[in-house]
């Protein structure tokens, strides 16, 4: 039975179109992913699912007592509430009690323990304790510290603590808008395992192709209005798209032919029979109205690089670099060799030193150690810098063009309004200020005006945020076609893999390697993140019962023979559930799954579900006896 239906559904801003008439069903155990251009509404379809937006007509339905979580695209703020408290929230009509008992009790002083009396009176009403276990259980798994202030935390960090407070609700739908962004490789990579083990209903947004392609079971495409469901994997998705829009081209190709043959008929005059002309009259009048009422398919971006005048072979050549701030080091005895045509790619966690390791090349910073050379006839075109260049209040075409009319392309002259609309920039949204666009044209805006700047050096710090996966794409293919040299700093790993031709990876301790191939290629090389690529928040937040194949022997109270058996064994007993319930989840992660029997495919979620609620008891009863012993 589905747990959210949309029957009809149709929902309007002013003239655009977000949902006409469609249908929707999400049941339990599918991971759906929205896709669609930026500005389709896929944001406002969360929304609608999560009861937070109504539809203008149809209708929607919810199993009665369903319980939903959104994850949002901004990050919790970095204010001074304690981990515990933000993640308790997440706990409908306890959490502050909770957050407030949790606090109370760092505490000794007589007021602190009267009020501590009254909560725990109140709590126990109403069985708040076994909500209390599902917010410190929640903190183990994903491994968060819940003393530590949020204003201590990183942008990844505060999205662990965002997903902690989804899921402490044990939801059985969770709605996820773009929930990769701030969140490097490593992150990206975790959150994807989380995502997998997940038993409910997951609807989530993303640009991220590999994480849609390694999650998603369902794909729902959202296209003007209209909604394009696939049960499988994105890539196959792709295919059945192509047959989709091949046989919607084909079908108004005949449309549009009849349409000019019937135009062609009236302008001739009618000839026959009165009544049977008026009847084609009539014909021709529900032909036009049908051509009116339809939404075309809207174009891709198309662009090319203005490459300017070529550098010389050799670009830059670094030996024996190093490079320390005071509190950390950054590049240690580090040599390569960058030429011409070379497009390289580089990865490591958030704050590990890519933009540092970027100036050192560009010769913005000088090595402490060891010397950089650059190579003759360079002309750079770095895209971070562009976003402190451009000038929120003004449009596209004042931040691009600075007055001018037509601007220089490979020693051509184009009009402004032209070039923009290579970017899907209509000359009304073209001359829009930009405070009013969204992320996604904002960065198309930022992509304009780097193309239109001739340039044998391209450097793209995260050129990917906000864009829609067709321009992706497009972007790839100009890239690869350009004959310049490209540095890129990015987290998605699909377009490192189809872009770069070698990986500069920090891994850790000062440790930056350079290998051939992208991101994959990296891993097959051996390539790692270490421990200290972690923010020093995640080695303090890790609780000992995270980790109990390596349980702490104490020198408080000895256990019985009974008890300590037990506590041995337990481990063992952890890692033998631990690895049915990853031979369950792999299952049902094949694109295939959801196409047997439901009975099947029921008793399969059932028996992830009890073994999930076997192994949290495991821990549970582990912590317990851990803690017999330090009494």
């Amino acid at each position: 039975m589905p747990l959210i239906t949309l029957d009809k559904a149709s929902l309007s801003y002013g003239l655009q179109v977000l949902l006409d008439n469609v249908d929707l069903n999400i049941e339990r155990g599918q991971r759906v992913c929205l896709i669609g251009r930026n500005g389709t509404g896929k944001s406002t379809l969360l929304k609608v699912l999560a009861g937070e937006v109504d539809l203008d007509s149809g209708s929607i339905s919810r199993d009665p007592g369903i319980r939903l979580a959104r994850l949002e695209q901004d990050l919790p703020e970095a204010d001074d509430r304690r981990v515990f408290d933000v993640v308790a929230d997440g706990v409908e009509g306890m959490g502050a009690l909770l957050s407030e008992y949790h606090g109370l009790a760092q505490q000794a002083d007589e007021d602190s323990l009267n009020r501590m009396a009254q909560l725990q009176q109140q709590i126990e009403a109403r069985d708040g304790w076994q909500l209390q276990q599902q917010v410190e259980t929640v903190l183990t798994r994903l491994e968060l510290p819940g003393e530590r202030f949020m204003r201590e935390l990183s942008g990844g960090w505060r999205r662990r603590v965002a997903l902690a407070k989804a899921l402490v609700a044990e939801p059985d739908i969770l709605l996820l808008d773009e929930p990769t962004n701030h969140l490097d490789i490593a992150a990206i990579e975790w959150l994807e395992k989380q995502l997998l083990s997940y038993t409910g209903a997951l609807v989530f947004i993303t640009h991220d192709r590999s994480l849609l392609q390694n999650v998603a079971t369902h794909i729902v495409e959202l296209d003007r209005g209209q909604i394009r469901t696939w049960a499988g994997d994105y890539e196959r998705y792709l295919v059945y798209r192509e047959q989709a829009l091949a046989e919607e081209a084909r079908h108004n190709a005949l449309f549009d032919k009849k349409l000019a043959q019937e135009e062609a008929w009236i302008r001739q005059g009618i000839k026959a029979r009165r009544t049977r002309n008026e009847g084609r009259v009539r014909a021709l009048k529900a032909l036009r109205e049908t051509r009116s009422q339809r939404r075309e398919l809207i174009g891709n971006a198309k662009f090319s690089v203005s490459s300017g005048e070529n550098s010389g072979k050799l670009v830059a050549e670094l030996k024996n670099v190093s490079y320390a701030y005071p509190d950390k080091e950054i590049v240690q005895d580090f040599s390569t060799v960058i030429m011409r045509g070379d497009r390289i790619g580089l990865v490591g966690a958030n704050g590990a030193g890519k933009s540092t390791l970027l100036k050192l090349i560009l010769g913005e910073l000088e090595p402490q150690k060891g010397t950089v050379r650059l190579g003759t006839n360079l002309s750079v075109a770095y895209f971070d810098q562009l976003r402190d260049q451009v000038d929120l209040d003004k449009s596209a075409v004042d931040n691009i063009a600075e007055g001018r009319e037509f601007i220089e392309l490979n020693g051509r002259s184009r009009h402004i309004i032209s070039y923009l609309g290579d970017f899907l920039f209509t000359g009304e949204r073209a001359r829009t200020p930009m405070r009013a666009m969204s992320g996604g044209e904002r960065n198309r805006v930022l992509l304009a005006k780097l193309f239109s700047k001739p340039a044998n050096l391209l450097v793209l710090d995260e050129p990917t945020n906000d864009l829609d996966v067709e321009t992706l794409e497009l972007l790839e293919e100009i890239l690869m076609e350009y004959d310049g040299t490209v540095l890129l700093v990015s987290h998605d790993r699909a377009f490192l893999n189809n872009m770069v031709t070698s990986v500069i990876a920090f891994e850790g301790r000062a440790r930056v390697q350079e290998y051939v191939g992208g991101y994959d290629d990296w891993l097959r090389q051996g390539g790692r993140w270490t421990e200290e690529d972690a923010p020093a928040e995640a080695a303090e937040a890790k609780p000992a019962a995270a980790a109990p194949a390596e349980p702490k022997r104490s020198k408080g109270k000895k256990l019985s023979y009974k008890l300590q058996r037990e506590f041995d064994e337990l481990p063992g007993r952890i890692e033998v559930l631990e690895e049915q319930l990853a031979a369950l989840q792999a299952q049902a992660a094949e694109p295939d799954f959801y196409a047997g029997e439901a009975s099947e495919i029921e008793r399969h979620m059932q028996q992830m579900a009890q073994l999930e609620k076997e192994l949290e008891q495991c821990f549970e009863r582990w912590a317990e006896l851990e803690d017999m012993q330090l009494d």
